[in-house]
């Protein structure tokens, strides 16, 4: 039998960069408030390296401490740059360290998605429209 877990017991969270300007974070928040319009009860949350808050670090502790088991970090970058290359992995085994009872599953940059390549690709062909 194969078991599931609840949308209750799992979240993602939409991990970008940061930055100084507060607007920055404003699609992010409209990505996130659209996953969670499209999926009701699923823990959907954002978290940033550097700049704004909150951190990675505060958006696992808070996740875990609210029963979640399983976490989908989601790079909402571009590419597969040096943070994702380098400073992220550190970041998730600290957090692993910090709750060996929950499983964490660092995704592809968006930018790399096919769907999200497909899309911009489609903006810019319309770009004089």
């Amino acid at each position: 039998m194969t078991q599931t877990t609840s949308p209750a017991a799992q979240a993602v969270i939409l991990f970008g960069h940061g930055a100084r300007d507060p607007e920055w974070a404003g699609p992010m928040q409209r990505i996130r408030d659209t996953m969670r319009v499209r999926a009701p009860g699923q823990h959907v949350e954002l978290a940033f390296l550097e700049f704004m808050s909150p951190t990675l670090d505060l958006a696992v502790d808070e996740l875990v401490a609210r029963g979640v088991t399983r976490i989908a970090v989601v790079p909402v970058f571009l590419a597969q740059g040096g943070h994702l290359k380098r400073d992220v992995p550190v970041l998730l085994d600290a957090a692993r360290q910090r709750h060996p009872g929950c499983e964490f599953h660092l995704s592809l940059a968006v930018g790399e998605a096919p769907g999200v390549v497909a899309a911009i690709a489609e903006y810019g062909l319309s770009a004089f429209d």
